[in-house]
């Protein structure tokens, strides 16, 4: 039997985040959370890579954008697919399209899209 795809959600609302990550580990994903992109790249570098970066823009410490930024820089990690989800964003698709991610969906999302999301990027 195959081990689960990782996944590392990134998002500082922790209703949002324990709701994101209780679904995917539902549906069979092994899930690492951080509250900030600062966290998630300490995770990055003390943990195998992960199949799937799920990540928030608007936060506090270090925002989606510079975690962004910091990921591409990185030829360990730049090749991680990257979901965006985020309500601050999701009428500037010139904006969110600069950031070279795999999907976006604007929040409130729908959880079945998400999970389609993830199944398809994983």
């Amino acid at each position: 039997m195959r081990a689960p795809a990782r996944i590392l959600l990134v998002e500082d609302d922790l209703s949002i985040r324990e709701t994101i990550a209780e679904l995917l580990a539902e549906e069979g994903y092994a899930v690492t959370c951080a509250a900030n992109g600062a966290e998630a790249l300490d995770l990055l570098s003390s943990d195998a890579a992960p199949s799937l970066i799920l990540l928030d823009l608007m936060m506090p410490v270090m925002d989606g954008w510079a975690f962004r930024s910091a990921q591409r820089r990185d030829p360990r990690l730049a090749s991680i697919p990257v979901l965006v989800l985020s309500a601050g964003h999701g009428g500037d698709s010139v904006a969110v399209a600069g950031l070279g991610v795999d999907a976006f969906l604007a929040k409130p999302f729908d959880l079945d899209t998400l999970v389609s999301t993830v199944h398809r990027l994983c």
